[in-house]
């Protein structure tokens, strides 16, 4: 009884952290890690390591953020910053998260029809963006958060998969621990993509918003204490944990199964899923496809809410996922446009594939400056008042600026120079 009590309790704790790490794995992420895999065996695993601090770390300060001024990241750069740090942000961010969810849509549908091959992948991204669309505007706030943070168990499907296949533990150890850099073109690129996806923009705007929108929610004056702070914290980590385990048994499902049969060229989700049928069995193949779809559910409305938060912020419109309808219709009729045109990039002409390459040019611009805005107001008296970083975290948060810095140096470098 005591463990179901202790079990429960750490399971109301997780909310905004979990979503927001679960969303991370979405079907155009996905498609990141499998290719990485299928390319490169277990070379990558160490990036699982490498990228959980630094993603627990901004996440942490954008939920610090929200929960210490009410708002999210774009109300507080509308409030202390300058405007054009604003629309710099939002003519960037929009295209990219449009984009993004083009892809997953696209990943979905056709995924979908790998399972029922006798219906056209086009009817189900049609289908699933009309579904979306309904949960988005018709279900209350505190029950689509409840339907998202049950949407991440479907992530766990990635765990088993790679146990229904023989692993080498010693080569797993190897590629967990020894860091195995090439210096080529399509090993650096799958680095930077692995970067990018994990450590994305939306991420950092849906993280500051839902924690304010949760404090709404609860209708509660806030008094923030350790207590607030230390549950957030569990959550951010827990989630940004999660997120990573995800990509770590992803990259070791296909490494392990794809790459040691020949299998090195995945460019999307759905190549994936057919390239485990023969080689892992049905069961694998049903997971995998599953996995992608229930990713997608579940990443889609964090994307299109990014963006809506984003805009309406910016234009002090009304928002919030706790409004109905005819509360905030800019709010939900934004979203509802970016599904769309989400949707419609499928159809002029631009592939999935050439989506995320375009998305993670995008996001690898905005990071490195959001990562640098974000600890300028984490350190910001004014702002933060006695709820500033700590050592740690200026030290995590640096090195991802660092880090990502240099990425999208090299994303632009070899998507343009080379």
């Amino acid at each position: 009884m005591k463990k179901t009590n202790k079990f429960k309790r750490f399971w109301n704790v997780l909310g905004p952290g979990l979503i927001t790490g679960a969303s991370d794995d979405d079907p155009s992420g996905i498609a990141t890690y499998s290719q990485a895999g299928a390319a490169y065996g277990l070379s990558t695993l160490w990036t699982a390591i490498i990228t959980f601090p630094l993603m627990a770390a901004i996440q942490e300060m954008c939920a610090r953020i929200g929960i210490v001024t009410g708002l999210g990241l774009t109300g507080v750069l509308k409030i202390n910053y300058s405007r054009k740090i604003l629309y710099f942000t939002l003519l960037f961010s929009f295209p990219a998260i449009v984009m993004n969810i083009g892809a997953d849509i696209a990943a979905m549908g056709a995924v979908s029809n790998l399972l029922f091959p006798f219906i056209n992948a086009i009817y189900f991204s049609v289908f699933f963006t009309i579904v979306l669309i309904f949960l988005i505007i018709y279900l209350p706030y505190q029950k689509m958060a409840m339907v998202l943070k049950y949407l991440c168990i479907v992530l766990v499907v990635y765990f088993i998969v790679p146990f229904l296949y023989h692993q080498n533990i010693m080569e797993i150890f190897k590629g967990t621990f020894i860091p195995k850099i090439t210096f080529t073109k399509d090993y650096v690129a799958i680095l930077v993509g692995i970067l990018g996806t994990t450590i994305s923009p939306y991420l950092f705007f849906w993280q500051a918003t839902m924690e304010a929108e949760t404090i709404k929610q609860n209708k509660r004056v806030l008094i923030v204490n350790k207590k607030i702070l230390s549950n957030m914290k569990t959550d951010v980590d827990f989630g940004m944990l999660f997120s990573n385990m995800v990509m770590y048994f992803i990259i070791l499902t296909t490494g392990t199964v794809l790459f040691k049969d020949g299998f090195h060229q995945i460019d999307t989700v759905e190549q994936a899923a057919t390239a485990l049928r023969p080689l892992a069995g049905n069961f694998a193949y049903l997971l995998f496809a599953i996995g992608i779809i229930g990713t997608g559910l579940l990443a889609i409305p964090v994307l299109s809410g990014s963006i809506s938060y984003i805009i309406t912020e910016t234009f002090g419109w009304e928002q919030g996922l706790d409004k109905k309808f005819h509360e905030a219709k800019a709010f939900y009729i934004i979203m509802t446009i970016s599904l769309i045109i989400g949707l419609l990039l499928n159809y002029i002409g631009i592939s999935p594939v050439k989506a995320l390459i375009y998305t993670a040019i995008l996001y690898g611009i905005t990071a490195p400056v959001l990562i640098a805005i974000i600890l300028h107001i984490s350190n910001n008296k004014k702002v933060m008042g006695e709820f500033t970083n700590k050592g740690m975290s200026n030290i995590l948060g640096f090195a991802a600026l660092i880090i990502m810095t240099v990425a999208a140096a090299t994303l632009l470098y070899l998507q343009f120079i080379t």
